[in-house]
């Protein structure tokens, strides 16, 4: 691949000031149940965000890696200053972040780490 074809698929630059303003924290998943009448099967999160923000809900497309069961008490970053966003009748109020495997199934991100619930991605 050439590097102006490579150039050409990148997202535009940005300043630090633009990455500042997108708020992502470390919470921890407190429940996880399938969403019903999602057009993707999905999963109702209730996250964990720490005392400045407190218990978040977001809908996350995890279904094929993560049973429900499995994803309670683990540690998730999510963007909290998103405006909430309605998903099959669920108020989805924190983007929960992953990156996609090669078949296109979500794979979470988390910390490496033991972390504070709150703390924020710089």
């Amino acid at each position: 691949m050439s590097e102006a074809h490579e150039q050409a698929e990148r997202t535009p630059e940005i300043t630090i000031e633009d990455f500042e303003k997108v708020d992502i924290r470390v919470g921890r998943i407190l429940s996880a149940e399938p969403l019903e009448g999602a057009r993707k099967p999905a999963y109702k999160l209730r996250i964990d965000f720490g005392p400045e923000i407190g218990v978040r809900q977001s809908s996350a497309q995890l279904t094929t890696l993560y049973r429900a069961e499995e994803l309670v008490g683990r540690l998730v970053m999510g963007v909290v200053n998103f405006p909430p966003r309605r998903i099959a009748g669920f108020r989805s109020e924190v983007l929960t972040l992953g990156v996609a495997n090669p078949d296109g199934a979500v794979i979470l991100l988390a910390p490496d780490r033991d972390a504070p619930l709150g703390a924020r991605l710089f």
